[in-house]
């Protein structure tokens, strides 16, 4: 059963109880009513982490598979909001001169 524990910093870590209180993951949100209220850059950090701890080999199987699991939303979650992010950008377009004129959506030419 997993279980969550609140430490002083207001941080959410997880704990595996079938790892007989071995292996914390660290995550710092819950893994789903907290994903979307994650900012791009917090999904980001919180992969990373989770990247660096699966490539160091030392965490034990099932709290890999958990990280990974992690991993994936946040990987979904950073892409949804960049694909939100690129919708919003403008490209200036320029008149014969070089003066801008106008914006139109960054994929139409």
């Amino acid at each position: 059963m997993r279980r969550h524990k609140r430490t002083g910093n207001g941080t959410v870590t997880w704990v595996d109880d079938r790892l007989n209180g071995q292996g914390e993951t660290g995550l710092s949100k819950d893994q789903n009513g907290e994903l979307e209220s994650l900012s791009f850059e917090e999904a980001l950090a919180e992969l990373e982490k989770i990247v660096a701890r699966l490539e160091s080999g030392q965490a034990p199987l099932q709290e890999s598979i958990s990280m990974y699991e992690r991993g994936e939303a946040l990987k979904a979650h950073c892409e949804k909001q960049l694909g939100a992010a690129e919708k919003r950008i403008e490209k200036i377009t320029l008149s014969k001169d070089g003066a801008p004129k106008g914006t139109v959506e960054l994929d139409q030419d």
